[in-house]
């Protein structure tokens, strides 16, 4: 690593490791949008969760909403998997009522659209993929206002940069629009982790405006758009598949967990890094690198041990 400042916002702590298969632990940076997103869950409701085969969020939509005692469905799709990938899909069998399978994402949606219409008279929440819709991205605005509030406390310095993975987008868009709304100028770099058809910038600042025009009705107040330069992402990282992990992200993943202990994703979290890594080789100003998910919640040996 280059030997300048790089700071990490460590959101994978945001649930309290507990004990039981179905520890919040899990959560990671999902707990955000699964505040809202679940708000309303009653037991005996149905709750569908959609998403790949290793989704983080579906097993923490699933472990989540089983301790709010729904039944969870999760509606799941197959693709390159990498060893945490495998592990977060056995927690998932593990905790959900019921897995259903479909050959991609959109015959899952499908799927899950016609199961909730079926569902009778029980009350099921239709949970989007990766939590991002406007509802479910208050967590990642509440996120960047977070953020601000620890800059003005004079906590770390106001970063010019905030890296994260960039998968279904809510965590991205969401973040660079509470900068906005904070006024604090630093832009999202987003590390593309998925096709570019669900991942690019003209998606990310689509759900931004959603979200804020959502912002707008229910508190009858102005809130500013997302800047141009709000948003930038890098299409390089991704490896070729979801799922499949990238080899010059390796070395600094090792690093990584021998600095801090903390086991970066081969999906998400170690090309994001990779990503931050070779970003503070061409700058001075501050750099956050935004943690998402300790892959120690899942490794085999761990159970759900504090760090």
């Amino acid at each position: 690593m280059s030997g300048r400042p790089l700071w990490v916002k460590r959101d994978d702590e945001n649930a309290a490791r507990g004990s039981g298969e179905a520890s919040e632990c899990t959560a990671g940076n999902k707990l955000r949008a699964l505040e809202f997103l679940l708000a309303g869950v009653k037991p005996g409701d149905t709750v569908l969760a959609i998403g790949g085969d290793g989704s983080t969020h579906v097993l923490a939509t699933s472990a989540l909403a089983h301790r709010l005692r729904a039944r969870v469905v999760a509606v799941r799709w197959p693709h390159e998997m990498n060893e945490t990938a495998r592990r977060v899909e056995r927690r998932t069998r593990d905790v959900a009522d019921h897995v259903r399978r479909a050959r991609g994402p959109v015959r899952a949606v499908a799927q899950g659209w016609l199961w909730s219409r079926r569902s009778g008279r029980t009350k099921t929440w239709w949970i989007p993929p990766g939590g991002a819709s406007p509802l479910g991205m208050l967590g990642a605005v509440n996120a960047g206002l977070e953020l601000a509030a620890q800059v003005a406390r004079g906590e770390m310095p106001a970063p010019a940069h905030v890296v994260l993975p960039l998968g279904t987008g809510g965590t991205a868009a969401g973040l660079a629009l509470g900068f906005a709304i904070a006024g604090l100028d630093a832009q999202v770099v987003a590390i593309r982790v998925v096709p570019r058809i669900m991942a690019n910038r003209w998606r990310l600042r689509r759900l931004a405006r959603r979200c804020a025009r959502l912002i707008e009705r229910v508190s009858g107040n102005r809130v500013p758009r997302v800047p141009r330069r709000g948003i930038r992402v890098l299409h390089n990282y991704y490896g070729g598949a979801y799922g499949r992990p990238l080899g010059a992200a390796r070395e600094v993943r090792a690093r990584f967990e021998r600095l801090t202990g903390v086991v970066l994703d081969e999906t998400y979290g170690a090309k994001a890094f990779a990503a931050a890594v070779d970003l503070a080789q061409t700058t001075n100003a501050p750099i956050l690198y935004w943690l998402t998910f300790d892959a120690r919640c899942v490794s085999e040996h761990s159970a759900h041990s504090p760090s």
